[in-house]
Parts: structure tokens; C-alpha cells; sequence
């Protein structure tokens, strides 16, 4: 049975958070998607950023990645694969405006798949229930901070009313199929290929185990002609890649910081869970915190703007000079905002900032942190301006590291930590910087 090409569009840069040696795609043009078609691994993933667009906009950069996709798959004469629309784990995103676009665009499929489990952060789905454990216990989503969110708010755990919820009864909680825990251990081979009509399926699993016996049977079922769409989190791409584990262990990641030099570390992401992480990480040996404090661009002046920007690059200088590593982090007061246009636009004006920031970084830092999903597809897409990306692997569960290209013109071969924000305890973020900033063999405190 041959191993379909594995395309995966990711509505932020973390869902490549289980995989490793595989290519990020920050373009979609048709030959960027044919490198991506071409090369040696089995996954590539393109990142679309469109957790961080209205649903019109979503919809479009769907399309248009779809468009080149098809014309690209033709030209490369790609026989077998499989379209993995890459989302959040705690059922943040905009669903199911992408996965319609997907199908309009490279359907017929027979079944789309809801399968938002990601071990390595806490998720699992038990009967049909998607949980998130919160301090050991396990919770159901629509009762975390996440459920809340002011974008993406939903009100059920249950996944199939909340596929009625997101599809406003188009797709009603009677008509989801259910693959239940025992059904995808006792295998579902046979169900999968009675499945027709873009049939709604959600999938429970509770280890990898789960999620690999499903994908083998879902790669049994493509190989017999069955045509699959997922709606997914980062685990199920593990079942369907089937990697080896990944060239440099996680603790020996300083193996790639350049030079032993001090990094530089971004902070966007505003969940409670990054903030409790960044006061961890504020006590630590050799930081430097720097504030920016974003309230000062509401009131869209440029002179404020600039000067926020030259006031916060010379304290990251003065530290680096130093030999300590800048935290710019984004101030953590709550703003309100009258409705959730205005929130995107502030928060597309915070991140043109802080990739002015990126851009202003000393060329000779020894790695850069990323703390967030959108902040870091705008740090490989915009900061870094980057057309691709190797992935290494993970320095923590669920925290990925990309290198950039010897050839890249300002950072050459620099380690990045792509750090989702909902993502780790509280001493996560603290520990990849400890990771980054010892050498190899050296044994850490605590």
C-alpha cells in the first residue's frame, strides 16, 4: 500500500507540533506547493494564517490555496493523498467555512473528519465528549477559557452539537456519525468505506494508539479509492505520517543555537496559560523583560508607533550587548473592543509591530522564541520572510522548532521555537529557553 502525500493547510503554524524533517509553506503559488509535493517526506504543511481573518477571508485563502493545489497535484502527477485541514485542538477556528471551501474545491469526498484529540496538550475525546485537562482533571471544553473565546466561542463538548451549532443546523447532531472508542479499537475499515456524500464523522481516541489504528484503516480505505477530508488536530498527523523519532533528542536542541549566543524571545499570545508561562520565565537567570505597551496604538498615531518601536529595539540591544536575552512581550492588560472586526484590525497593528520588531533583532542572536500560533505565522511569513521551512522537530511535547535557510540574508540558520499559546504548565516556556541556553550535556538546576 503506498503512502498518500499527507497536505496539510494549518490555520496557524503549530500543527506541526507532532511531526518532525517535514517542510512549512508560508506561499502558495503553484511552484512553492510543488516543492512541498516533491520533497522526500511524507507531510508537508502549508500555513494559511486564517485563524486570524474574518470567515470571508478564510474562505478566499482557502480557495486560493486549493486552486494552485489542484493545478499543482497535476503537474506532479500526484496519484494518492489526503487533505488534513490542520485546527485547534480546543475547537477554535472557523469551521466549517474551510472545510466546505476544501470540499467545493478538490471534493467529491465521501466523509469529512472531526478528530480534535492532541495528547501531548491535555485533549482526548471520550463518547463523542472532547476534553481538555485543566490541572489533572479532565474538563470539557465548552467549560475552559477557550469555549469563551471572542471569535471563536462555542457552547458544546459534545462534537455533534457542535457541528449543528457551527453549521446553524445544516448538518444536524442525529446525522453525525459517531466512531466511539470501542468501534476504533475493534477497527472501522469496513464502516469507512460505506461512508458517501461528505458524511460528517467524529472520532473519539484517548491515546495515539487510537488515532493509529484509525489512521491505518483510513489509509487502507484511500488505497481502495475512498476519498477523506479531516478536520484535525495535530495528533492524528502522527498516525498518518508514521515518522521515526526526530534526529536531535529534545533536551539537545542547544546542539542548534548559533554560536552559544544569547536568543531573543516574542511574546503575543494573551491566554492565561502564556502569562502564567512568562512570569515563570521573567525569573529566570539572564532575561531581560521588556514590555510593549500596545494600548499606545489605538490611537493610531505613526509618530507613537515609531517611537514605541526604536524605544523597545534599544532595550533589546542593550541586552543582548549584555549577554542576556530580551523577553518583548506584549502588554497584559484586557482591551474591549466594540465588535470583532475592530479586534482583528488592533491586533493585525500589534503584529505589523512586533514584526517590526523581528526585523530590527541583532543578526547574531543564537535562537528566537515565538510565543503563539498567529505570532508565529507572522514570524515566519512577515518577521523572517521566509518562502519555507525545515522542520527539526519538538524541544518540548507539542512545540516545534523550524531553522531557517543557510541562505537566509539577515538570520542564516537560526533555530526558531514556534510556542502555541495554549500549550505547556506554567514552567514550559521557561524550560525551552533553558534548553536553548545551555550546552549540550550540561545538567540543568531544578
Amino acid at each position: 500500500m503506498a503512502q498518500p502525500k499527507i497536505i496539510v493547510l494549518d490555520d496557524d503554524p503549530t500543527g506541526s507540533q507532532t511531526v518532525h524533517s517535514c517542510l512549512l509553506l508560508t506561499r502558495w503559488d503553484v511552484e512553492t506547493l510543488r516543492l512541498g509535493l516533491r520533497d522526500s517526506s511524507p507531510i508537508f504543511f502549508i500555513l494559511t494564517n486564517t485563524r486570524a481573518m474574518t470567515p470571508l477571508q478564510a474562505d478566499q485563502r482557502t480557495r486560493e490555496v486549493c486552486r494552485n493545489l489542484k493545478v499543482a497535484i497535476a503537474q506532479e502527477a500526484v496519484a494518492e493523498f489526503l487533505i488534513v485541514s490542520r485546527s485547534d485542538s480546543t475547537l477554535r477556528g472557523h469551521y466549517p467555512v474551510e472545510t466546505d471551501a476544501i470540499a467545493e474545491e478538490l471534493g467529491p469526498f465521501d466523509a469529512h473528519f472531526l478528530t480534535p484529540a492532541f495528547f501531548e496538550g491535555g485533549r482526548f475525546t471520550r463518547d463523542s465528549i472532547h476534553y481538555l485537562v485543566v490541572n489533572g482533571v479532565p474538563t470539557p471544553v465548552h467549560e475552559t477559557e477557550f469555549a469563551r473565546d471572542s471569535v471563536f466561542a462555542y457552547r458544546h463538548s459534545y462534537l455533534p452539537d457542535y457541528v449543528a451549532e457551527k453549521t446553524a443546523g445544516r448538518i444536524p447532531a442525529d446525522q453525525v456519525e459517531r466512531f466511539l472508542l470501542s468501534d476504533i479499537r475493534a477497527g472501522v475499515h469496513d464502516r469507512l468505506l460505506h461512508l458517501h456524500g461528505n458524511q460528517c464523522v467524529v472520532v473519539d481516541a484517548e491515546t495515539q494508539a487510537d488515532l493509529n489504528r484509525f489512521a491505518a484503516d483510513v489509509l487502507k480505505a484511500a488505497s481502495q479509492g475512498k476519498r477523506f477530508l479531516f478536520r484535525s488536530a495535530a495528533s492524528l498527523l502522527t498516525a498518518l505520517a508514521a515518522l521515526p523519532p526526530q534526529p536531535v533528542a529534545p533536551d539537545a536542541m542547544a546542539t542548534y543555537t548559533r554560536d552559544g549566543k544569547p536568543g531573543a524571545i516574542i511574546v503575543g499570545s494573551h491566554v492565561k496559560k502564556t502569562t502564567e508561562q512568562l512570569n515563570q520565565l521573567l525569573q529566570e537567570d539572564r532575561i531581560v523583560p521588556i514590555e510593549v505597551d500596545v494600548s499606545h496604538l489605538l490611537q493610531d498615531s505613526p509618530t507613537q508607533r515609531q517611537d514605541l518601536l526604536q524605544h523597545t529595539l534599544q532595550q533589546v540591544y542593550t541586552a543582548h550587548q549584555n549577554g542576556k536575552t530580551p523577553v518583548i512581550f506584549t502588554s497584559r492588560q484586557e482591551i474591549t473592543f466594540p465588535d470583532t472586526q475592530t479586534r482583528l484590525n488592533f491586533g493585525v497593528a500589534v503584529s505589523s509591530l512586533l514584526m517590526d520588531i523581528v526585523r530590527g533583532l541583532p543578526s547574531d542572536i543564537g535562537f528566537l522564541i515565538s510565543k503563539g500560533g498567529i505570532t508565529s505565522n507572522d514570524v515566519l511569513s512577515d518577521g523572517l520572510a521566509l518562502t519555507a521551512a525545515r522542520l527539526l522537530g519538538q524541544i518540548l511535547p507539542g512545540v516545534s522548532v523550524i531553522r531557517t535557510g543557510a541562505d537566509h540574508p539577515q538570520f542564516p540558520n537560526l533555530p526558531v521555537v514556534l510556542f502555541p499559546g495554549n500549550v505547556g504548565d506554567q514552567f514550559a516556556l521557561a524550560e525551552v529557553y533553558r534548553r536553548l541556553s545551555h550546552p549540550v550535556g550540561v545538567k540543568l538546576p531544578g
